[in-house]
């Protein structure tokens, strides 16, 4: 795969308003929690099979509005999961995962009832835009609104690409940026440092953890210096972005 997670596209939703639902069926766990975080981040809801039994009993309970299927599969194949969900959602899109690049098992999966397939190894870009592309076709809504994020005093325009702090414009780099948005993104969570890795820098970025700790300290330095702190350090677990509790009178 790729070696850097994908950029966040606009934002798209159910007809309803509510998150899209993705389903992710790969037997390989490093895969499908790549998959699932990258997809997360998209902020769609996202559930994990690693199995073909597993698959069709989650979407069963899920109803998601697309899949990513793996063709390999311990129990049975892709293909079988695939006829399967027919049964039961018969217009859900389907990309394929596959191993195989050769002509016969492109058509063979597309021939099935397959939506769309991308080879492994892939980039998370190219199964980002192509899910983005069924879903959008199958009646996904896209908004057209500017992305403002706050989180207590801080807010964040992931268009305009500017910052603020109890109104105070807070210039930043673009990995801090892209660093400050996840923790937005993510508040009152817990963010590992293999998560922040993985989101901000490369996947297979070599377990260099410190330079997530030289980022946050940048961020510290122009998010919280002389303010009530924001952005935590949980000791052996990460960090976590809280709004600032207000002062009782």
């Amino acid at each position: 795969m790729a070696a850097h997670a994908p950029g966040r596209g606009p934002e798209m939703t159910r007809p309803d308003g509510t998150p899209l639902r993705v389903l992710v069926v790969d037997d390989e766990p490093n895969i499908a929690e790549l998959l699932r975080m990258a997809l997360r981040y998209e902020g769609w809801d996202v559930e994990v099979a690693l199995t073909g039994s597993q698959a069709v009993s989650t979407a069963r309970k899920l109803g998601p509005d697309s899949v990513v299927l793996d063709m390999m599969l311990p129990d049975f194949d892709g293909m079988e999961v695939l006829r399967r969900l027919r049964t039961e959602q018969p217009d859900v899109p389907v990309l394929f995962l596959t191993a195989r690049d050769a002509v016969e098992d492109r058509v063979a999966g597309l021939t099935a009832g397959g939506d769309d397939y991308v080879t492994k190894p892939f980039s998370l870009e190219e199964v980002v835009a192509r899910l983005r592309a069924l879903m959008r076709r199958a009646g996904a809504q896209q908004t057209a609104e500017h992305s403002i994020l706050t989180v207590g005093d801080l807010v964040l325009d992931e268009d305009s690409h500017e910052v603020s702090r109890d109104g105070v414009p807070v210039n930043l780099t673009a990995t801090e940026f892209e660093l400050l948005r996840y923790l937005m993104r993510n508040p009152k969570r817990v963010l590992s440092k293999a998560q922040i890795l993985d989101r901000v820098w490369n996947y297979d970025f070599g377990g260099q953890a410190n330079v997530v700790e030289l980022y946050i300290s940048y961020l510290r330095k122009k998010i919280d210096a002389g303010r009530e702190p924001m952005i935590h350090t949980m000791r052996g677990a990460g960090y976590v972005l809280k709004p600032v509790e207000a002062m009782a009178p």
